[in-house]
C-alpha cells in the first residue's frame, strides 16, 4: 500500500491538496482512504466530514469513513476520543499501582485531552490503517458499517499538520523508543525473579511486571509505526504558496525531513496566479510567484542528492469549499486533473506509483544514501555520508557520544546510533558539500582488530 503524507506551510492549502491527491488516485481506479488531522472547518466544508465531536469508530482513532466520491473515503482523526480510550485503558492496566498509592481513577466523562494528544492519535491511525490492510479482492466485498474495511484500500493519503509540527510527529516514534530503552532497558527485566526478595529487604513494593508489560507494548507499537514512516512505500508531499518566505521554509523543511530519513516525492506549488495580466497589481504578484517558482524548481531538481518534481496548481479564484461539499468535489476534480497530468506515472503523479523498483520511484536514489564507504586502503578512514539537502554550515551541529552521533540541523535534532564498524572508530573530521554531510572515522587502535 502506498502512503502519501501531505504537509507544508500553514495556510498553503494542505487539506485541499491532500483531498485532490486522493481524488485523483480514486479516479485512476484505486481504492483510497484520506485521513485528515485538521481540526478546523475545512474538512467539513470540503468533504462533508463531521466536526470531530462525533465519536470515533469502534476500536479506531478516527471517525467513521465517509464516501466522498467513487473509490474515495475520508475520515477525520478523533484525537479526543483516542486520548480518553487510551487513558482509561492505562488506568485499568495500572489499577494495582493506583490502589497501592490510594489514588482515585478518573472517570471517562471527566477526561479532557492534553496537549500532544493529536500526535499520538495520528500515529496510531497511521499504523492501524497500514497494518490492517490485507490482500484486496478484485471485487470489493460489502463494506462494514461506517465504511470499507482497511483491506480494500490501495492508497492512504494523510493530511498532516503544518511543518515543522508534522516533522515532530514523524520523529516521535524513534525518540520515544530511545527514551524507553534508556529508562527501562530490556536487560533489567532479567532481575524480575529477585523483585519479591528485594521488596522484602527494602520494605517497599518493587516495580511490578505490569510496568515492563506496558513498556513492551509501547515499544511494539512505536516500532510498528516507525516502520511505516521509514518504509519505501511512504513519501512526503510538501505544499507551499510560492514566495520568499516559502523558499526559506522549504529549505528548512527539506533539511529536517532528510535528517529523519523522510523522502519527498513532490513539491506542490499551490494557488499560482495567471501570468500576463493587464492589471499591474496582479501582474506584480504573479511575477513574484514565478520568480520564487523558478528558484524552487532549480533547487529541487538539481539532482543533489535526490530530485523531487515541482508540480503547479492554479489559483481557483475562490476556496473550493465556498459553495458546499458537492461543488467542492467538482472544484477538487480540476485540481486532481492538474496533479495527475496527461499520462503521468512518476512520483509527481497525484496517486504516485506502487512501491517497488527504483525505476518506479525516481524520488529514491539507486543506492543506500546512508551507507558507510570503506576508504581504509586509500586514506585510512571510513566515511559515513548523511544526505542533508537544504542544510547550511551555520546551523549544523555534530557531537559524538558513546555509540551515538548527535546531529543538529537548524531547529531539528536527531540522535543516530552508529553502525557497528564505526563504534570502534574515532571521529577525525566532517564536511558539508553538495547537500551531504560526510563524517570521517579513523579506526581506534585499541578497539580495531589487528591484522
Amino acid at each position: 500500500m502506498r502512503t502519501v503524507l501531505v504537509t507544508g506551510l500553514g495556510g498553503a492549502g494542505r487539506t485541499t491538496v491532500a483531498a485532490a491527491t486522493a481524488l485523483a488516485a480514486a479516479r485512476e481506479g484505486r481504492r483510497v482512504l484520506l485521513l485528515t488531522a485538521d481540526r478546523g472547518s475545512v474538512p467539513e466544508a470540503l468533504l462533508g466530514l463531521p466536526d470531530g465531536a462525533r465519536e470515533a469508530a469502534e476500536g479506531l482513532p478516527w471517525t467513521p469513513p465517509t464516501e466522498v466520491a467513487p473509490g474515495l473515503w475520508a475520515a477525520r482523526i478523533a484525537a479526543g476520543e483516542h486520548f480518553r480510550a487510551e487513558l482509561a485503558a492505562l488506568q485499568e492496566r495500572g489499577r494495582e499501582a493506583l490502589d497501592m498509592l490510594g489514588a482515585t481513577p478518573l472517570e471517562s466523562e471527566e477526561l479532557t485531552e492534553l496537549p500532544g494528544a493529536d500526535a499520538f492519535a495520528l500515529l496510531r491511525a497511521l499504523r492501524l490503517a497500514y497494518e490492517a490492510r490485507l490482500p484486496a479482492p478484485r471485487e470489493p466485498e460489502a463494506p462494514a458499517q461506517g465504511g470499507p474495511a482497511a483491506a480494500l484500500w490501495d492508497l492512504l493519503v494523510v493530511d498532516l499538520p503544518p511543518m515543522p509540527e508534522a516533522l515532530g510527529v514523524l520523529a516521535l516514534p524513534e525518540r520515544l523508543r530511545r527514551y524507553l530503552r534508556r529508562l527501562l532497558p530490556a536487560e533489567r527485566q532479567a532481575a524480575r525473579a529477585l523483585r519479591p526478595l528485594l521488596a522484602q529487604l527494602a520494605g517497599v513494593p518493587a516495580p511490578t511486571q505490569r510496568l515492563y508489560e506496558i513498556a513492551a507494548r509501547w515499544e511494539q507499537e512505536l516500532a510498528a509505526v516507525q516502520r511505516v514512516i521509514e518504509s519505501a512505500a511512504t513519501t512526503v508531499r510538501l505544499v507551499v504558496e510560492p514566495g520568499p518566505l516559502a523558499l526559506r521554509s522549504l529549505r528548512a523543511a527539506r533539511a529536517g525531513l532528510a535528517l529523519h530519513g523522510c523522502r519527498v516525492d513532490a513539491v506542490i506549488a499551490n494557488r499560482l496566479l495567471p501570468t500576463g495580466s493587464a492589471d499591474p497589481w496582479l501582474a506584480a504578484l504573479s511575477g513574484r510567484q514565478q520568480d520564487a517558482l523558478k528558484e524552487m524548481s532549480e533547487e529541487w531538481t538539481s539532482g543533489t542528492p535526490v530530485d523531487a518534481p515541482v508540480r503547479e496548481l492554479p489559483h481557483l479564484g475562490a476556496a473550493p469549499f465556498d459553495a458546499g461539499p458537492v461543488a467542492a468535489v467538482e472544484a477538487l476534480g480540476a485540481l486532481a486533473r492538474a496533479l495527475a497530468g496527461p499520462g503521468r506515472t512518476d512520483a509527481g503523479s497525484a496517486s504516485a506509483p506502487s512501491a517497488g523498483s527504483h525505476d518506479e520511484r525516481p524520488d529514491l536514489p539507486a543506492e543506500d544514501p546512508w551507507a558507510v564507504e570503506d576508504r581504509l586502503a586509500e586514506e585510512g578512514v571510513l566515511v559515513w555520508t548523511l544526505p542533508l539537502p537544504g542544510a547550511d554550515r551555520e546551523g549544523l551541529g555534530l557531537v559524538r557520544r558513546g555509540d551515538e552521533l548527535i546531529l543538529t540541523v537548524g531547529a531539528f535534532h536527531r540522535v543516530l546510533p552508529l553502525p557497528s564498524a564505526l563504534r570502534r572508530c574515532t571521529v577525525s573530521g566532517a564536511g558539508l558539500r553538495d547537500g551531504a554531510l560526510r563524517v570521517r572515522f579513523a579506526p581506534d587502535p585499541a578497539l580495531w582488530p589487528k591484522r
